[in-house]
């Protein structure tokens, strides 16, 4: 029953991501201005918010996840979450609907590590690989329902793809206020360095900022130039802040683990190739061969469908080969799908010769690599870490997910139509090359070994920060 519980909510927050993406197009035109649909690089942010915010918080989130609870800190998530979809779903204008994706955001940065870590906690030490890639294999499942539930909702109204939190949410908060265990916090201490969060979450904001909108601005444009001196300096400080801070929101020492730091790098990398695809594949159906919000929804459905297949088939090789060849073989057949588009892209709709092959070479992708990456990063921390490690690769991952958004909106500027094939095929061209590098980061997993951590090194880890 608790595990039930957990997976509903992984599914609840990755059904989010899909539903959205495919209602994109159909937000754009309900907040027109002067007859004309809100701009690309305006509807970026309904998804960089929510991104940008996830990433901020979740190491915070995380952390108090270990000091205050898992369980209280898992259902405040799924009522904020929750409540913030309501929210979405009544917001007058983009700029409201931007800062209840925000409130929206912070729900899921308290579910995400706190899901994984009452997951992983009640399953033994030999399965707790096969736990992960399931939790990995429900956000898959919810990918795979993502397009077809959010084009039927897009049909009735945009709206109602926030509304579809609403039951499940109040289903999984009751529930878990019945079946979750309420175990003692296993950390005492101050929560990390919240303005560190705020910097982290300035910095990464302009960084997007000024790749969304230097087409229209123009790259040497002082509003531009400004944004990313912004993004260097805050960075920088945040960078510093964390070296010195008694409870740094990012723990420099953790990525000097050699797996942790190679799943993690290979997390960021996979992430902005994945929100590459994704984005670019709803733009094209929509925009490009001008398909309804449905007919794309059902068209991309192999793809995500393929995640949890993928995941389970492979648990027995993940056991006895490790998790270096899934990420090196993972990381290719996504490549593979990207480039496959670049060669046989047609502004024809042409299902079956360009996309299908496409989502099937990337679904079977994604399947090999994410939940692997995550694995591999998580069970390389010691225990007193599960909920903040596991936060911070999925801060990677959503960091990523906001550059790979940004700079896709970069290459594709604000004009998206049957002329921007080749700013597409730069765009898969990059998420190819981003895959490559992602395979090669698997081969080192292969080499790399996480040190044996003992228990008085464990202990001084849980009090040292």
């Amino acid at each position: 029953m608790a595990a039930g519980v957990v997976v509903l909510a992984v599914f609840m927050t990755n059904l989010d991501l899909w539903i959205v993406n495919v209602a994109l197009p159909a937000m754009g035109a309900s907040f027109s201005h002067g007859g004309r649909p809100a701009s690309l690089a305006d509807l970026s942010w309904v998804l960089n918010a929510y991104a940008i915010t996830l990433a901020a918080l979740l190491v915070v989130l995380g952390r108090a996840g270990d000091r205050i609870g898992q369980r209280p800190v898992f259902i405040a998530g799924v009522v904020v979450f929750t409540g913030a979809s309501v929210a979405c779903a009544l917001a007058p204008d983009l700029g409201v609907l931007v800062v209840a994706r925000v409130v929206q955001a912070a729900g899921a940065a308290a579910q995400l590590p706190t899901s994984l870590a009452l997951l992983l906690a009640s399953v033994p030490a030999e399965r707790r690989t096969g736990a992960t890639r399931a939790w990995a294999a429900f956000g898959g499942l919810a990918a795979a329902a993502g397009p077809v539930v959010g084009g039927l909702l897009v049909e009735v109204d945009w709206r109602w793809v926030f509304v579809v939190n609403l039951p499940v949410g109040v289903v999984a908060v009751v529930a878990g206020l019945a079946a979750l265990p309420a175990p003692a916090a296993r950390e005492t201490g101050p929560l990390p360095d919240v303005w560190g969060a705020v910097l982290v979450t300035v910095a990464v904001a302009a960084l997007t900022g000024a790749l969304v909108q230097a087409p229209g601005w123009g790259w040497a444009s002082g509003r531009t130039l400004g944004l990313l001196a912004i993004a260097v300096a805050v960075g920088a400080w945040f960078g510093l802040r964390s070296a010195r801070h008694a409870t740094p929101l990012l723990e420099l020492h953790l990525l000097r683990l050699p797996r942790f730091g190679v799943a993690g790098a290979g997390t960021f990398l996979f992430g902005v190739a994945f929100a590459v695809m994704l984005l670019s594949n709803v733009l094209w159906c929509q925009d490009v061969w001008h398909w309804s919000a449905l007919r794309t929804g059902l068209a991309l459905v192999p793809g995500p469908a393929l995640v949890p297949i993928v995941t389970a088939l492979t648990a027995r090789a993940a056991r006895r080969f490790g998790h270096g060849p899934l990420v090196a073989a993972g990381g290719l057949l996504f490549a593979a799908a990207m480039l496959w588009r670049v060669a046989m892209v047609s502004t024809a709709p042409d299902y079956s010769r360009d996309l299908l092959p496409s989502l099937i070479l990337g679904g079977t992708g994604v399947g090999l690599t994410l939940g692997t990456l995550i694995a591999a990063g998580v069970q390389s921390l010691p225990a007193a870490r599960t909920a903040t490690g596991s936060a911070l690769v999925n801060s990677f991952r959503q960091i990523s997910s906001a550059l790979g958004v940004a700079l896709l909106v970069t290459l594709l500027g604000s004009r998206v139509d049957a002329g921007s094939t080749g700013d597409f095929r730069l765009a898969w061209t990059l998420a190819a090359v981003l895959s490559v590098v992602t395979s090669v980061l698997g081969a080192l997993l292969v080499r790399a070994r996480t040190p044996a951590v003992s228990p008085a090194q464990s202990g001084r880890e849980r009090t040292s920060v």
